[in-house]
C-alpha cells in the first residue's frame, strides 16, 4: 500500500470542492427529475421492438418529424405517450413521394 502526504489546507480544499461537486449533482438531479417522474422514456430499441420496426425505420420517423424524441448524452429519447399515439393512429407509409418504399 502506498501513502502519499498531502498538506492540511490542500486537503481540506478538495473536500470543499468535493462538497461543491456533491451539491451540484443534487441540484441537477432534482431539477430534472421531475420531468423524468412524470413521463415513462424508451430508448431506440425500446421503441423498435414496441413498435416491430427497423431502426432505419425509427430513424425516418425522427427525420420527418413523424415522431419526436429528445436527445441526452448522445442518446435518443422518446415519450411512451407519443410511441403509443403513433401505434394509435396507425403507423405511417414509408411510401415516399414517388411511390417507392424506403
Amino acid at each position: 500500500m502506498e501513502v502519499i502526504a498531502i498538506q492540511k489546507s490542500a486537503f481540506d480544499g478538495m473536500k470543499n470542492e468535493l462538497k461543491d461537486l456533491l451539491e451540484m449533482t443534487k441540484d441537477a438531479t432534482e431539477k430534472y427529475a421531475s420531468i423524468f417522474n412524470k413521463e415513462k422514456w424508451l430508448d431506440n430499441q425500446e421503441v423498435c421492438l414496441m413498435m416491430n420496426i427497423t431502426k432505419r425505420t425509427l430513424q425516418t420517423y425522427k427525420d420527418k418529424g413523424i415522431l419526436s424524441y429528445s436527445r441526452l448524452n448522445r442518446k435518443n429519447y422518446y415519450k411512451l405517450s407519443d410511441v403509443k399515439a403513433l401505434l394509435e393512429a396507425g403507423q405511417p407509409s414509408n411510401t415516399d413521394t414517388d411511390g417507392f418504399n424506403d
